[in-house]
């Protein structure tokens, strides 16, 4: 428990080398899966920009995210040197530019370039390896030696941790280091010195560099130190005042200069008012005053200097600007403008497992009745408050929901709390050892159950992977992850050609050697000029991406090499047919007969086809 563990405990004891156990198994199993998947879509913007970092110091590419973890994914790529134009750079940074290059650069090393993204991703392993150690070492000084491990288990066997640490996005990287920030600090609360001070604003540099949630902590912890202070019976608030706020002051700055020194200073210190915003929030309203562009630049405020780097600062503008913008998000089966406040809750409740869940709800009545609630408070609040104000945060977000991983930085201080259970005399209650052993067995039973599809995973209580886009669609199961599984299917079932293919993703299929046109368009998508027995559904073999079976509008490859815009709704007929396969969790794959394609062709009310060659006129 609290203050057992000394400088004299020994790494060499059962429980650290189940640790290490630990650790080696999800580094593992993170390692095969990154070989098996696809680009997912972010990656295709995300190797580029990294690459961009490197070759021309450039920070403006992907700039709605900090740099970390794509420019320590790209390093071994960089030192193999291999193709990449960079010269749209030189026409200005323009929104969505990282994808276009990244695409040609797939294009350009055909598949090839699937080694170079499974090159990255092992690069980003040690940030798994962080984020699991912290868990680790914080539960065990909070709760004792079982729950470090209970902690450490849950982190490495989380299907939410699996299916994002094996990519090089940006968010496991973030809970990893954003956890390694809120431990250093605790340390220093516990034990205000000038080494933990290094300690604390190195870290939180280092989680500023992941992802920018994190600029939270430069106003959360002050606060928390002054409630740290004010519940310390045992020295008076005033003593070491001035001393520790003089150090928490240079937490701060020195987290600031990391971040900074991240950019490479790019753009530091330039006035407020010389920015160009695009959102309301930094920009102002458009109306009345449309000339507008930065709300500060009339006031004193825009002669101040921006003490962050131009392009981080320019990131956090465009990322507002997108939530300030409704878009069309999805849950449940309902397609509306705009989010849900409590999108990201629902998300948790069928993306976590159960066996979790089970966890929580007993640290929950642990601590509402445990003997040593009163000992943990101030320590637990330190650890929960930057959990409970990310996911105030990102529910506050409203203009669009597409994606649970934005609270995934919650989830390690979630598992350190919930952690507490493993240790009885924390957690008083009647057959807990049983109830945690049967549900930690749970949890990791139904996450390897899936494995490596781990980015698709859903709880039992949401019927499984198999029905997971009746809740949710996008980042969450379909991210264009599972072609690779869809070409080693078609090697294996050469009778399935020609394929008509409709792929959730940012490269072309035909790269990974799928050749494939475009399935039919469904009947929503009727014009007044168009002939209807050309709608689908039509005979034929066809691979549908279960984000645009829910009716996304996306612009897709057509198989010539151009992209055709999917309007709503376009390939949601194929709910009406039971797949003969998935490749992953992410793309069903069906055969549908004549028969078939006319039974469902007369419940939509279109003219039957005639027995003709199934595979003819299959295309748009």
């Amino acid at each position: 428990m609290l203050g057992t563990y000394s400088k004299r405990y020994c790494y060499l004891r059962p429980e650290c080398v189940l640790a290490y156990l630990l650790l080696s198994v999800q580094t593992v199993l993170l390692a095969w899966a990154a070989t098996r998947h696809s680009p997912s879509i972010d990656e295709v913007g995300h190797l580029p920009a990294g690459l961009a970092h490197w070759q021309l110091g450039n920070f403006d590419m992907y700039r709605v995210n900090p740099p970390l973890v794509r420019t320590v994914a790209t390093f071994p790529v960089f030192l193999a040197k291999p193709k990449i134009d960079l010269s749209k750079l030189s026409e200005g940074y323009r929104k969505q530019l990282e994808f276009s290059i990244g695409r040609d650069f797939i294009v350009t090393h055909g598949q090839d370039s699937f080694w170079y993204f499974t090159l990255a991703r092992w690069a980003c392993l040690p940030f798994s390896l962080i984020g699991g150690l912290i868990c680790f070492l914080w539960a065990r000084e909070l709760y004792g030696c079982l729950a470090g491990l209970l902690a450490l288990s849950l982190w490495c066997f989380c299907p939410n941790i699996l299916g994002h640490a094996q990519m090089i996005t940006p968010d496991a990287g973030a809970a990893a280091l954003g956890v390694a920030a809120g431990y250093t600090f605790w340390r220093w609360l516990r034990f205000p010195c000038w080494e933990r001070v290094f300690l604390a604003g190195g870290a939180l540099g280092l989680a500023e560099l992941t992802k920018s949630t994190w600029i939270i902590l430069f106003s959360l912890w002050p606060l928390l130190w002054l409630f740290w202070k004010g519940t310390n019976r045992q020295i008076s608030f005033r003593t070491g005042f001035f001393r520790e706020g003089l150090q928490v002051s240079f937490i701060l700055i020195f987290a600031l200069y990391l971040l900074n020194l991240g950019y490479g200073f790019e753009g530091a210190f330039e006035p407020l008012g010389n920015f160009d915003f695009n959102s309301n929030t930094l920009r102002g309203p458009k109306v009345p005053m449309p000339q507008l562009r930065n709300r500060f630049e009339n006031s004193w405020l825009g002669t101040l200097p921006a003490p962050v780097p131009r392009p981080y600062l320019l990131g956090i503008d465009e990322q507002k600007f997108d939530f300030e913008r409704p878009m069309f998000s999805y849950l449940l089966g309902e397609w509306r403008v705009g989010g849900w406040w409590y999108y990201y809750l629902y998300g948790l409740a069928v993306k976590v497992p159960l066996g979790t869940w089970i966890l929580l709800l007993l640290a929950t009545v642990a601590t509402m009745i445990g003997r040593y609630h009163r000992i943990l408070r101030r320590h637990e609040l330190v650890l929960l408050a930057p959990a409970g104000v990310v996911l105030i945060l990102v529910s506050s977000q409203t203009g669009f929901n597409h994606h649970l991983r934005y609270v995934l930085p919650m989830f390690p201080f979630v598992f350190v709390w919930a952690s507490k259970v493993a240790q009885p005399r924390i957690c008083p209650i009647r057959y807990a050892p049983v109830l945690v052993l049967s549900a930690v067995l749970w949890s990791t039973t139904s996450s390897l159950w899936i494995y490596p599809h781990s980015l698709s995973y859903f709880n039992e209580l949401a019927g499984g992977p198999t029905n997971g886009h009746a809740h949710l669609v996008d980042s969450n199961i379909d991210w264009g992850q599972d072609l690779l599984y869809l070409k080693r299917w078609l090697d294996e079932h050469p009778e399935a050609r020609p394929l008509g293919l409709a792929y959730f993703g940012y490269f072309d299929p035909r790269v990974a050697g799928i050749d494939f046109s475009l399935p039919p368009k469904g009947p929503v998508a009727t014009s007044p000029v168009e002939r209807t027995e050309c709608l689908g559904p039509r005979p034929g073999w066809y691979a549908i991406s279960v984000t645009l079976l829910r009716g996304y509008r996306y612009s897709i490859y057509d198989g010539q090499g151009g992209f055709f815009y999917t309007g709503h709704s376009y390939y949601s007929y194929f709910q009406r047919f039971r797949p003969v396969a998935m490749a992953g969790y992410s793309i069903y794959i069906y055969h549908i007969t004549l028969d078939e394609a006319n039974r469902v062709r007369r419940e939509l009310g279109l003219p039957l086809l005639r027995d003709v060659n199934i595979f003819t006129e299959n295309k748009l």
